[in-house]
Parts: structure tokens; sequence; C-alpha cells
């Protein structure tokens, strides 16, 4: 078992930025690669961002290149989404993940773990 809990969430302005946390615990943080997704209300699940165990890939969506980068400090068993530029379209839950094996890291039944979310509003 791993559990996740998400934090860093908020009401900020366009433009402005957050930084999200998502702090593992249970069994070893290093052996999974993490992900983080969103969900706005209405919509389905989406992909944000991925990187493996030891932090050296990382990849994201379209929508989001150039503003958030994902990181992790695998002796502090936590991943981060650093969210710059923020647009109000960026509104949405944001869910960090960790899945353990596999090739595929853009889809939700791909990981295996999920945190309880963090809300995240961005105001025009």
């Amino acid at each position: 078992q791993v559990q996740l809990v998400e934090s860093g969430g908020g009401l900020v302005r366009a433009g402005e930025s957050l930084r999200l946390s998502c702090a593992a615990s249970g069994r070893t943080f290093s052996a999974y690669d993490m992900g983080w997704f969103r969900q706005a209300p209405g919509k389905e699940r989406e992909y944000v961002a991925f990187i493996t165990r030891s932090g050296g890939y990382t990849h994201y969506a379209d929508s989001v290149k150039g503003r958030f980068t994902i990181s992790r400090d695998n002796a502090k068993n936590t991943v981060y989404l650093q969210m710059n530029s923020l647009k109000p379209e960026d509104t949405a839950v944001y869910y960090c993940a960790a899945k353990f094996g596999g090739s595929v890291w853009s889809m939700p039944g791909e990981y295996n773990y999920w945190g309880q979310g963090t809300q995240v509003t961005v105001s025009s």
C-alpha cells in the first residue's frame, strides 16, 4: 500500500503560481513512477504530468508544457507540481498518483494508488 496526500491548492489569479506537493507513505516511494492528473467539474480526469521513479525523465500534457514542472525528492517521499502562469482553464481538483512499472503514463487506469485531491481555482 502507498498512501498519498496532496497539499498546496488554493485560489489564485490568472498569471500567478502555485506549488502542489504530494507526500507518500507506506511502501518504498522510490519504486514508483508518479503522475499528476486533474479533473474539472463535469469533465473526465485529465493527465497533466509524469515523472519516473528516479526523476530522470518527465513528460507533460501539451496544455501545461512550458508552464508546469514536475519534480520529486525521494529522500522526502514527495512529488511536486510547480504551476506557473496559471490560467482559468487550469481550475480543477488536482490528484497525484503512483504506478509500479508499465510503459503507459497518461492513462488513469495505469496507476495503482491515488491521493484525495487538492482544489486549484484560478480567477480571471
